[in-house]
């Protein structure tokens, strides 16, 4: 997908190509290093020189991107002596660090210096820029982030220094269990206008310009696989109006096409003879592998290689006996069995694992899981998705590719899944026999799944920018960056 969105992002007037590095698919375990497929980033900034268009490069390796961990591996947790996000030797450099500095005292300030001279000292020859770093030492660039820069942007720390908006925020980023806010395309266009002409600013980057998917469980809490789909190019890869043409005219352009994005379900996985229901064992204490006489942190134990953990234990009641199990959660969802019997399932807030369980006034601690079925691919080169509106909560893999987390059942406040839709990139598939397993938690209706196809029918509109606006850009000449997430283009 890589050529093809770069080329509509230059199509729209966009002349940069802003990425990130993610340090933990890179370097998923300590020293073992990984830059091939979808982590080439070698080859993904040599297809962006190859379209004449210009780099820029979020190093991170913090990178925040509401990604897991904001990019660190899990495998620091197990440094000794680590402190992230703070100055401290096992582990250096930042993103978005004044959020955080005040938090980490009179460490922060030098923190910030120690990592503007390492940069620097680097002697790369191009500028360095801190987001959302009003004390961004010279010769480092201080910059905004945010919906509205022309307004609550401090301006460049010194006279020497561009101003430039490093995330103007072209959506609400969504969570399970949200309503959506759109942000009009008008409304952007308005304040990029606004920063040339109050901040002089000669630097706006879109994030998301392309938002896309978060694959596997790359996601942070609670975020949807779906990542910034209505941005101008959506998670598909499609144009999306008036976002799209809203920005190419005020980038430069005369004219576009209003279009909407229509569903097409070209194969219903509706009939019972093509799943396969598995199960899995249910955890007897007597036979598991890991005992302790503590209840363990899930994703240390885990080692964050899986989103889900059994805890299990025994204890001896009277069969006359009538208690009350009460647990402290800091998981997602959890759902209790006892002697193999569901009897219920409990929300909590935004961590993970058990922090203490008590049946009475004593401390401890069958489901059916998964379905496979296989299906031949919809012809031609429309994007692809599932419709997974009749499931419940778990993860989707294709043909051993994992196309992310779902949560159907966690409805928004109109009563709505936040998503339903869930993007299979066409390069994940084979013409035929393509191998669909689901993990689901909550037993969900697999009949109702469909392979859709996506499309934009076009409906012809011109949109006019003001005249002031629109020679303001030309005598500003402002670079425009499409901010493209690696889950976005699959780095």
């Amino acid at each position: 997908m890589w050529p093809s969105l770069i080329s509509k992002a230059k199509q729209g007037g966009v002349h940069a190509i802003d990425t990130y590095v993610f340090w933990n698919l890179h370097e998923p375990q300590p020293g073992k290093y990984e830059f091939s497929g979808r982590n080439d980033i070698v080859r993904f900034i040599k297809e962006v020189q190859s379209q004449g268009l210009y780099v820029c490069l979020r190093i991170g390796p913090f990178i925040e991107a509401e990604w897991s961990y904001g990019g660190l591996p899990f495998w620091l947790h197990d440094v000794p002596d680590i402190v992230f996000r703070s100055d401290n030797e096992p582990f250096k450099i930042e993103n978005e660090y004044q959020n955080v500095e005040r938090g980490f005292g009179d460490k922060g300030p030098p923190y910030v210096r120690w990592a503007a001279a390492m940069a620097v000292g680097l002697q790369t020859g191009v500028p360095w820029f801190m987001c959302k770093q009003d004390d961004a030492p010279d010769p480092v660039i201080n910059a905004c982030n945010g919906l509205k820069c022309g307004e609550t942007f401090v301006g460049p720390n010194s006279p020497n220094k561009p101003a430039i908006w490093t995330e103007n925020w072209t959506h609400y980023y969504d969570v399970y269990g949200n309503a959506p806010r759109i942000r009009s395309a008008e409304n952007i266009a308005y304040h990029v206008a606004l920063f040339i002409v109050k901040m002089n600013g000669s630097y706006i980057n879109y994030y998301m310009f392309h938002g896309g998917t978060n694959f596997g469980s790359n996601g942070s809490a609670f975020e949807l696989t779906s990542y910034y789909d209505p941005a101008p190019l959506d998670e598909y890869g499609l144009i999306r109006q008036p976002k799209w043409g809203h920005l190419k005219e005020l980038h430069a352009a005369v004219s576009s096409n209003e279009s909407t994005r229509t569903r097409t379900p070209v194969v219903k996985l509706d009939s019972k003879e093509i799943w396969e229901e598995l199960h899995e064992s249910i955890a007897v204490f007597d036979k598991t592998s890991l005992k302790s006489n503590i209840l363990l942190e899930q994703m240390n134990t885990t080692k964050d290689t899986s989103d889900y953990l059994w805890y299990t234990s025994s204890y001896e009641q009277s069969e006359e006996q009538s208690t009350t199990i009460r647990v402290n959660s800091l998981g997602h969802v959890l759902r209790i069995f006892v002697n193999g019997k569901f009897i219920g399932a409990y929300m909590e807030r935004r961590a993970s694992g058990l922090e203490n369980v008590r049946i009475g006034d004593k401390d401890l601690w069958n489901l059916s899981w998964g379905y496979q079925s296989k299906f031949d691919a919809p012809k031609g080169n429309d994007p692809v998705a599932l419709n997974l509106g009749t499931m419940g909560k778990g993860q989707v893999w294709i043909n051993g590719e994992s196309i992310g987390r779902y949560w159907i059942s966690f409805l928004n406040p109109q009563g709505s899944p936040s998503q339903i839709w869930y993007h299979i990139p066409r390069s994940f598939l084979k013409p035929r026999d393509n191998l669909l397993v689901m993990f689901d938690e909550e037993g969900g209706n697999p009949l109702g799944i469909s392979v859709d196809t996506f499309q934009h029918e076009p409906v012809k509109q011109t949109i006019t920018m003001s005249r002031s606006a629109a020679s303001t850009c030309k005598q500003q000449t402002p670079i425009f960056a499409l901010f493209s997430n690696a889950n976005a283009v699959s780095l």
